[in-house]
């Protein structure tokens, strides 16, 4: 198996993108491709004692930057590291594309060049939660689609379905709609029309949830549109930061608390591991016909590793291939 990755996406590329595709490579038995300049590429590997059989670089002149209109630079920088990235995948070259790059560009190249799956709009990102009754929730879109339709929030939740009953194992997944109230009447129109087409529907959509049911467990799968998607995203993101510091600002306030630290150390670890974005890598874009994970703009080499993980996993488990069935399933009525 080959991943191809972005390798001048990201805040921190092409530094990274090279160290995480060099411990991935160290830790599993595939190839990566790194996409980029060559020159520039070649010169971080050369920094780097590696297998140089597991690794390949692809030339690709230009760079998408994270300011750049997503429609507007896929359609004026054809030889862009995401764009050829992507080429990899449809041409059979490559058997996954991953990026932190510019993630309205990676889903318009994803979705332009690969096609979407039949039944399907627009893309979602899906984004993994832990809560707090030990089990996952999953959430779309966060960050894919900000303006989206009442008709993609319906396919999102048809695609969450489908990942969940097939992936994670939950046989009747109860889909939540993220609004401001729990009432049906509460929300933009937007989302009183999709919680209409899903309450109408014959998934297990058990109506409006707030914010704060997002890691209560209560749900299985949250829908969203990719602008609160993301804030919420984002939101997580810092909190969990936070919180980790507010809690060594706690306890090492006097000799008690530094000695109950001591005694919590491997479940403080435990706990920083499970919020640590890092750990889970990349998030993939469900929707388009091939699979694309998008990481996160300020990766770390350990997030990247990961995200090529993902991009392995997702691959092997041919996941899109349960969303087709699973669509196919609800389109026949189960």
């Amino acid at each position: 198996m080959k991943i191809a990755i972005d390798g001048m996406g990201g805040d921190k590329a092409p530094g990274v993108i090279v160290e995480g595709a060099i411990e991935y490579t160290r830790e599993f038995d595939h190839e990566v491709i790194i996409v980029g300049q060559e020159e520039v590429l070649k010169k971080e590997l050369s920094k780097h004692d590696y297998k140089k059989d597991r690794i390949e670089v692809v030339h690709a002149p230009q760079v998408i930057d994270m300011g750049d209109s997503p429609i507007s630079s896929i359609r004026s920088k054809k030889d862009s590291s995401i764009s050829v990235a992507v080429k990899l995948v449809r041409e059979k070259r490559a058997s996954a594309i991953v990026s932190a790059g510019n993630t309205g560009a990676v889903v318009c190249a994803a979705s332009f060049m690969l096609g979407l799956l039949k039944g399907i709009e627009r893309p979602g990102i899906s984004i993994i939660f832990p809560t707090s009754n030990s089990d996952n929730a999953l959430m779309i879109d966060a960050g894919a689609n900000i303006d989206p339709k009442s008709t993609h929030m319906f396919q999102y939740g048809l695609m969450a379905d489908a990942y969940c009953r097939f992936l994670l194992g939950k046989n009747n997944p109860r889909i939540g709609l993220l609004s401001i109230g729990e009432e049906e009447t509460k929300g933009t129109g937007f989302i009183k029309e999709a919680h209409k087409l899903l309450d109408d529907s014959k998934l297990n959509f058990i109506g409006n949830v707030e914010g704060r049911d997002i890691f209560t467990g209560a749900c299985d799968v949250i829908l969203c549109d990719g602008f609160v998607g993301n804030v919420v995203l984002k939101v997580s993101e810092s909190l969990a930061g936070a919180v980790g510091t507010l809690l060594k600002r706690e306890l090492s306030r006097n000799i008690v608390t530094k000695v109950g630290s001591v005694l919590c150390r491997s479940t403080f670890d435990a706990l920083k591991k499970e919020l640590d974005y890092a750990e889970y890598g990349g998030a993939p874009l469900l929707g388009v016909n091939g699979t694309c994970i998008i990481g996160h703009g300020s990766s770390s080499s350990r997030a990247i590793k990961n995200a090529l993980r993902v991009a392995t996993e997702f691959t092997k488990q041919n996941i899109n291939e349960y969303i087709i069935n699973g669509l196919d399933s609800y389109s026949r009525g189960r």
